[in-house]
This record gives structure tokens, sequence and C-alpha cells, in this order.
């Protein structure tokens, strides 16, 4: 489809790029939402716990959401999304990924930005609930990569689901892993790296001969955490086999349901490759939006929702 031309005009102050990534991911206050969570066994003996909000009516409407590299279903851009769209009638759900909800997941491996077979899980236990006709999926920077790849690198897409929105996405995870390397990445890139390895530490007391300290320690950037437990735990050559194997960016020719993805040009994150123009004017259910401004998953409004969750419920809605 042709590229959408974006109306996103921030407040004067979160046109920065920088500030509209630092105040939507550590200021930002989100009031009003109730979660109740639910927990799913995986086919490999694993978990997912999903956190659930519901609409005050009775709705055969759902969407999922699927956050970003540690995050949680409780972060500020994952429910003001649910409690947008449980609003307007729709019920949500909100996946935290393997070891993000607060509790070690049982297995070695983990998450990552190319793990389809555990969304494929869920969108099948959501399918068993035999409750929603109509669902849809918005995805965040990681999570949003995940939900492209899903869908067009060849699975069966269930009948109920009719949309996707992503959001922040690094198509290219190459080109974006280069960018965060860069020094003006740095305080993101350290604070992203100090989750991480606080989690493998975990990880090596529950398998302590799959990794040891010393693996640990040798860690030094978020490239080397791919290539010492990312790629390792998960099946991968190294991180550049990890990475050119989970790109959705060589997925995006084969989505055939109506997907639109909204990556602001003031992105630091995000590398030339993680702005599809091509692939979008070539699939005509592929969207692309690209704000002047943003941030990576800001997107700060002059109004209590942020302009990507309102565009969100838009374009979901118009379906």
């Amino acid at each position: 489809m042709p590229i959408i031309e974006s109306t996103y005009q921030p407040p004067f102050w979160a046109k920065n790029g920088y500030v509209s990534t630092v105040y939507s991911g550590l200021f930002r206050k989100v009031h009003g939402l109730e979660q109740s969570r639910t927990r799913i066994n995986l086919s490999d003996g694993d978990f997912l716990d999903l956190d659930w909000s519901y609409s005050n009516q009775s709705t055969e409407k759902l969407i999922i959401l699927l956050h970003g590299l540690e995050g949680t279903a409780q972060r500020p851009y994952i429910t003001s999304a649910a409690k947008l769209f449980s609003e307007n009638g729709f019920d949500a759900v909100a996946v935290n990924f393997r070891s993000c909800s607060g509790e070690p997941n049982l297995l070695y491996r983990s998450y990552h930005s190319g793990a389809t077979e555990d969304l494929k899980e869920v969108l099948d236990h959501l399918v068993e609930l035999d409750k929603y006709e109509h669902m849809y999926i918005k995805g965040f920077s990681l999570g949003g990569n995940l939900a492209l790849k899903f869908l067009g690198e060849g699975n069966i897409i269930p009948k109920e689901l009719k949309g996707v929105v992503a959001v922040s996405v690094p198509c290219d995870l190459n080109g974006s892993c280069y960018e965060l390397h860069k020094l003006k990445n740095k305080p993101y890139a350290m604070r992203f790296l100090d989750h991480l390895k606080a989690k493998l530490q975990q990880k090596q007391q529950q398998f302590p001969k799959r990794i040891s300290k010393q693996d640990i320690d040798s860690i030094k950037l978020l490239i080397d955490f791919d290539n010492v437990y990312t790629s390792r735990a998960h099946g991968f050559r190294d991180a550049l086999d990890y990475y050119e194997k989970c790109s959705s960016l060589q997925f995006l020719s084969g989505i055939q349901i109506p997907t639109l993805i909204i990556n602001a040009l003031n992105d630091s994150f995000l590398s030339h490759g993680c702005y599809p123009v091509k692939e979008a004017k070539t699939n005509s259910n592929l969207y692309l939006e690209m704000p002047k401004y943003g941030g990576h998953v800001g997107f700060k409004s002059k109004q209590e929702y942020y302009y990507n969750e309102l565009r969100a419920l838009e374009f979901l809605s118009d379906i």
C-alpha cells in the first residue's frame, strides 16, 4: 500500500526523540486499569502468564498486546493500550514473555525477537476459548518484530486474527543492534544489558552446567549477550545468525492480513532497514506510517492517550 502520511504532532517538548523515549519509558503513569492473571502451560513444559483486562460490555473482540525487550504487561505502553481498547469494546490480554512476569521461567531458553512458536501457542489457546470472533495484535519493538515475523513466515493464521499494529519495530535486527551500540544510545543499551545480565545470573543458578560466571562476566555489550546466551540457548550459530534469521524485514512480503507499522523517523534505535518502504509499496496488506517524531515507543500526545494508541484503535476498528 502507499505510505501513510502521518498526522502526529507532539507537544513542543516531546519533539526530541530522546526526551520522548525517556519520558514515556520512565515517567509515564497509567491509572484505572484492573488486570487479572491466567497461566498457560506450553508444549515444552514451560509457561506463559497472561494479564487480562475486560470491557464493561460483552464483546467478541480481543486485542493481544506484546511488550518489548525486558518489558512486562505492566509497562505503561501496555496498560494504556489495554485501557483504551477496553473502553472501546475490546477485551485485552497482555502477554508476558518467558521470564518477564516476575517469576523465572522453567527452562534454560527464554524469549527472543523471533520466538513465534510461543505466539502460536498463545493464539491457539485464545482460539480454543471459543469466545472471540475478532482478534487483533498490537506489538511493541521486539513484540512488533515477533508479530510481523509470525504473519509472514508461513504459519497458518487463525481466521479470527483480523489485523496487526506494530510500533517502533526493529525490522532489521542487525541494523538496530548496530544503532544501539552507538554512543548516543549507550544509556539505553546499558540499561537493557543490566536487566538481561541479572536474569542470566538467575539462569546460571538454575543451570550451572549450561553457563558459567565467567561466561556472564565476558558480556560487555548487547551483542555479547546474544552471542553468549540468546544464540546458544535458542539454536542459532551466533548473534549474527540470530539477527539474520529472526529479522521480520524478510517476511513482510508474506503478510496477508491488514498490518500497520508505525516507526518514528527520530527513533534512535532503528536503522535505515527498519523503514520498509519498498515492502509496504508492494504488499497491499502492509501499511507503513513514519511520523517525524515519536522516539522509541514514545508518541506523547496532548491528551491522555498517546498517538500510537489512538491510531491503532482507529486502524483496527476500520478493518
